[in-house]
């Protein structure tokens, strides 16, 4: 180590790069990552650990044994530096071997895939189950050990609803549900991804969201005498309404019967208005948080003269960021617009008015979402970043105007005839 040392390759992150007396009585720190590694048993109709065995070797990156005359009974073969040659399964980075598991009577290919972009689980399912069935045994589910990344469910949902030919813009909760059930993670015992999977188990709980209420309760709480949510977060919500509606008719259009070969035109149609719509929920939130923040700071002490200034600093940019956070929500009820106009054109008539109906909500929203701009933005001393912040922001509505009328006059054509 000390011959590395003040070389490039081997720098440290942190700490001297030069071998001497300190560093000698102190050591050193290596610390390593990797990616996620997913622990994954597939149940089999057998209980025989001999076939499970068998089909572990064929799929995992280590393989099997050459043996001699191709027989299970040949000596393994070795290589000229006396290394057993092996026959490489077919699934890299992963490690499996077959057992039998006395508490649920059957075998079990056990697997470690130690790099899931290279192998993702549906691929390495896809896999076992090809294996298995050309060895007479069939995979009738799996169970993952531990913790996994959200990414995994998704790509598997995902990748099974275009097996499908059905669209891949549902809610995350669809996609999920079809990923569990197409790998049948729920066949020896209930699967929750919300206590499997990382990103649902950090997530902050301690504050209630606006967007996890019932309707009913997020319209009580919006007539309250509680000042938010206000304007801004049903902006918000209506621009979320409007990119819902035209996910909804590129759904039903991806499944109506013969247009089966558009599916996944209207299945990209669908993503995309999903995204924009899991925006402007986020927006729904973010925009009450603005709020809160401006009151926060307009509470802060005003004794001295640096608490003064501290305070009309504080209130300055929370103004600020009230002031970007419904623009953000103009921007985006705007990209709603291609979604919904491509509905009315393209999609299901039978859901021309929904397309219609979507137009109006992002109108709204942009509309909506324009007043606190302008409201928030008139106590700001930034005059440099008011004038241009209001400029875009009335070109964005001028904007959305026209596309709501051009939406309605191609909607009430379809209607019409």
């Amino acid at each position: 180590m000390s011959s590395r040392l003040g070389t490039e390759q081997w720098k440290p992150d942190f700490g001297p790069n030069e071998w001497n007396e300190h560093v000698a009585h102190t050591g050193a720190t290596q610390v390593g990552a990797r990616d996620f590694l997913v622990a994954i048993n597939y149940n089999l109709n057998t209980t025989s650990t001999r076939r499970a065995n068998a089909i572990a070797f064929d799929v995992r990156e280590k393989g099997r044994p050459m043996r001699e005359g191709g027989k299970v009974t040949g000596k393994p073969m070795k290589d000229e530096n006396g290394n057993t040659i092996m026959i490489p399964g077919t699934l890299k980075a992963t490690k499996a071997i077959g057992w039998f598991i006395e508490d649920y009577g059957i075998a079990q290919v056990s697997m470690n895939i130690t790099n899931i972009s290279i192998s993702p689980v549906h691929v390495c399912f896809e896999e076992v189950c090809a294996k298995a069935a050309a060895r007479g045994v069939r995979v009738t589910g799996c169970e993952i050990v531990g913790l996994i990344p959200k990414k995994v469910l998704m790509d598997a949902g995902k990748f099974y609803l275009a097996k499908q030919q059905r669209s891949l813009g549902v809610s995350e909760e669809e996609i999920m549900k079809i990923a569990v059930k197409s790998m049948g993670l729920d066949d020896l015992k209930p699967f929750n991804p919300k206590e499997k999977v990382i990103e649902y188990l950090i997530e902050d709980h301690s504050q209630k969201k606006l967007v996890d209420m019932t309707c009913t309760g997020f319209a009580n709480e919006t007539a309250s005498e509680s000042p938010a949510p206000g304007g801004g977060s049903i902006s918000a919500y209506m621009g979320a309404l409007g990119a819902s509606l035209a996910t909804m008719v590129a759904n039903l259009s991806s499944h109506k019967p013969g247009w089966d070969e558009r599916w996944e035109e209207f299945s990209n149609w669908a993503v995309k208005g999903q995204a924009i719509k899991d925006e402007l929920l986020e927006l729904v939130d973010e925009d009450t948080n603005a709020f809160n923040t401006i009151m926060a700071a307009f509470g802060l002490p005003k004794k001295t003269d640096e608490e003064k200034a501290a305070r009309t600093q504080a209130i300055q940019d929370a103004t600020k960021y009230a002031t970007e956070v419904p623009f953000h929500t103009m921007k985006a009820a705007f990209k709603a617009f291609e979604v919904v106009r491509a509905m009315a054109e393209t999609g299901n008539p039978n859901s021309v008015t929904d397309a219609g109906v979507g137009a109006l909500c992002a109108r709204s929203a942009v509309m909506g979402a324009h007043l606190n701009v302008k409201i928030n933005a008139a106590s700001l001393k930034d005059e440099a970043f008011k004038a241009q912040i209001l400029k875009e922001a009335a070109e964005i509505e001028a904007a959305a105007l026209k596309e709501e009328a051009e939406i309605l006059e191609i909607v009430n054509k379809v209607i019409y005839g």
